[in-house]
Order: C-alpha cells, then structure tokens, then sequence
C-alpha cells in the first residue's frame, strides 16, 4: 500500500517552501524502503525552487542529499537488509542500457537519468505521482542499484551532503588523477569548495584556495589548504601564473573566469562544477598558448559514489554542516544566497514533528 510521506514542497517559485503530504509507492521486488533521518542542502534545490533554469514543475520537494536507514526491501533485494545505513544521490535509475551506464557513469546517462527529484517519475503512476520527488520528506523508496552503504565511522548527518557536494567533487579529482606533487587550486570556499579541499589534501595534492576575501583562510588551512590566494590581488594572481594542473572552480554565480585560466599550466584544466545560468567568457588566446582546457563534470556514478564514501571513511573526512528543522529550510535558502553558511545546511528529518 502506498505509504504516507511528510515533505517541505516549494508550489510557485516566488512562494516559500510549505509543508506538503504525499505518497510514496510500496517497495516493489527490486526496491529499498528507506527512512530518511537526513537531508543536505544543495545550492541546486534553491534554483529548481525558484524555477532559475525554467523547467520547474510545482509543488516539487527538493533534496538529493539523503542519509537514512533501511526499513524495507523487495524480495530481490540482496546488497541491503533493514537497518542498514544507506545514502541516496542525485539520480534514483537510468536507462541502464547506453554506453555511459554500461560503463558505470549513469549519470551521463544518454536519455538522461532519472533525476532524485524533478524528473518524470516512471514508476509513480501508481501513487499519483508525475515527477519524482526528493528528500525534504521522512520516506523515499528506491531501486536497490541507486543505493549506497554509507560507512559506520561517518555520522549520518555529515554524511548526507557527501551525496552530491563529495561526490561532485571527487569525480574530477579521481578523473583528472590528483595526487602526490599535484598541485590544485579550490574557486569558491563554500559546500562544494569545502569538499574539495579536503578531498585534494588527502589524496596528496598541493591545494592552494582562491576566495574574494580572507573571511575563510582560517577555515582553509584547517581543511588541507597549504596556500590561500584573494583572486583581485592582481600581484599574487601574476605571482600565481601558470602554477596548478588542476582548478576545481565550484562558484554557481556568474564571475569572471578568463584571469584564472591564466594559473594554469601546460596541459591544465579548469574544471566548471557550479550550476551557472549565464555565459562565462574565455578567450581562445590563453588556451591557445599553453594547450589548457575548460571542462565540467556532473556527480558520479554510483560505484564511484561508493568508492568516495569509503575513501571520506578510510580518511576520517565528511562535510563541515549546519543542522537545521524542516520549517528552517526557507531561513536557510535566504542566508545560502548570501553565502551565510559553513558550509553545508543539512535538515535534521526527526524534527518533522516540530514543524507539523
């Protein structure tokens, strides 16, 4: 039977989220009942919510950043039992079937995976559901290949936002090879930026942490950060030239990004990870010269999912969060818009009660 789920919905985008009650489907033989406990905050569900990119289709519960525990499975379920620890991501299935899924990279999935929330939802019709649905809510149910085992040694809270924010994070780091003598620099100290900076240290990286201010160097260093440069210094910009193999560039506004091309080296790559709704200028010029590239990078798949859980774990490294109520949540979207946050809002699902 279908079974009751209390949510936080956004229903028009100049409207506050609002409480919301709806139904998810009963697990079916290949699905993972889950109990949501926690919820990261994406500075993407802010623009789903606010229809930024124009495909919003209300009332939508945001949330792709979702740590709970197992209360039940279908009967070919394997890989989980109840009370298992799991995590949930940014995509819930895929087509299964092209290239980028047989390779374990769904989340290039060539029809496009099945977004954790905002997607038409193919298995929904049989508790009214168009679109899916995602982990501002107390219940979720998933198919068993879009699960991950979430380590003892992370707490769950902290663990959450390593569903997206960790995730986005390694995947370039893991594709662009970082490691001992690689020398990367961090755009933006913020719920991804935080991350990565973690993640290059312990994979041995050099990490020096681009920002606008001092406000976080503190912050920086504590986190791995070995140099810390303010990106309208043009003397230290010029000082830097031409010094990092990797940029990892996490900042979702619009900014000027054709001075920073300039730190890389040879064969250097920026990589884009923030969801920016304007163009960027490069100029072909500072490309041209030095052979580097400007690419991005979307999540991963979910074994590589699994693999930067285990390595958060083997390294003791989860998401530095702010633990907020459900009825928070549009307090929380005002101070992300401002960057009022360190560095990850996660949303504590027990205090549903709280908000009702």
């Amino acid at each position: 039977m279908p079974i009751a789920t209390r949510a936080f919905a956004a229903v028009a985008a100049d409207k506050p989220l609002e409480p919301y009650g709806f139904d998810r489907r009963d697990p079916g033989p290949d699905d993972v009942a889950i109990e949501i406990k926690f919820c990261g905050v994406c500075h993407s569900d802010l623009h789903v919510a606010k229809n930024d990119l124009g495909n919003t289709r209300y009332p939508i519960v945001p949330g792709h950043e979702i740590a709970g525990v197992v209360t039940a499975v279908g009967s070919n379920v394997s890989r989980f039992k109840e009370g298992d620890r799991v995590g949930v991501g940014c995509m819930v299935d895929s087509c299964r079937q092209c290239q980028p899924c047989l390779d374990g990279e769904e989340q290039y999935c060539v029809p496009g995976m099945t977004q954790t929330y905002g997607s038409p939802d193919p298995k929904g019709a049989e508790v009214g559901q168009k679109v899916t649905q995602g982990g501002y809510s107390d219940r979720i149910t998933v198919d068993q290949n879009y699960v991950v085992t979430i380590p003892d040694s992370i707490p769950l809270d902290a663990a959450a936002p390593l569903l997206c924010a960790g995730i986005t994070t390694y995947s370039p780091l893991k594709h662009w090879k970082v490691g001992p003598g690689s020398k990367v620099a961090v755009i933006g100290l913020g719920g991804l930026g935080h991350m990565a900076v973690k993640q290059a240290a312990a994979m041995g990286a050099d990490v020096t942490v681009l920002s606008t201010s001092d406000r976080k160097k503190a912050d920086a260093e504590r986190m791995g950060a070995k140099h810390f440069l303010i990106n309208s210094d043009k003397a230290a910009m010029t000082a830097a030239a031409e010094k990092f193999d990797l940029i990892i560039n996490t900042v979702s506004a619009t900014h000027e990004i054709a001075s920073h091309v300039q730190l890389l080296a040879k064969d250097g790559t920026m990589v884009m990870l923030g969801l920016t709704t304007e163009g960027l200028p490069v100029y072909a010029m500072g490309l041209l010269w030095r052979r580097r590239s400007v690419a991005g990078s979307l999540i991963g798949g979910i074994r590589e999912t699994q693999e930067m859980l285990d390595f958060c774990a083997e390294h003791g490294l989860a998401c530095d969060i702010e633990v907020i109520a459900p009825d928070q949540i549009n307090e929380a979207y005002a101070r992300m818009e401002k960057s009022d946050v360190r560095y990850r809002f996660v949303i504590d699902v027990s205090r549903f009660a709280d908000a009702a």
